[in-house]
């Protein structure tokens, strides 16, 4: 197994990789909206969080050398499930080729943050 680790992307804050490649497979742990630079949650909307999100998640994707066309499945939790049109726009600006997906609402997430996306995406076999 190898380790993804990028700085463009939150530094685990726990015993955990920000990412794990196996057998040509992505794992990433759960993003939330954190922003690398400053560490600080980025406050705002669903959207300004949903956005945050998918920006670390492409940066953990692009440092294990893949992006979001490779996607298989992706599981999507938010803090409020009115929010779930407004989280499915900005998340379908990223993801185009609509992979396996869950998407639930759950009763709080890290940080009290308003949604977390992880994923697991295809790697290109050398």
């Amino acid at each position: 197994m190898d380790k993804i680790h990028t700085d463009k992307a939150p530094a685990a804050i726990g015993p955990y990789s920000q990412a794990v490649a196996y057998n040509g497979v992505l794992y990433t742990s759960g993003q939330i909206p954190i922003i690398p630079e400053t560490g600080e949650i980025r406050e705002g909307c669903i959207r300004c969080q949903t956005s945050q999100v998918m920006n670390n998640l492409q940066a953990v994707l692009e440092a294990a050398g893949t992006d979001f066309t490779k996607v298989i499945k992706t599981t999507c939790f938010l803090a409020d499930i009115q929010d779930f049109a407004a989280f499915n726009e900005v998340y379908g600006q990223f993801i185009t080729d609509k992979p396996a997906r869950s998407c639930v609402a759950v009763k709080d997430l890290p940080k009290g943050v308003k949604v977390e996306v992880e994923l697991i995406a295809a790697l290109d076999q050398a």
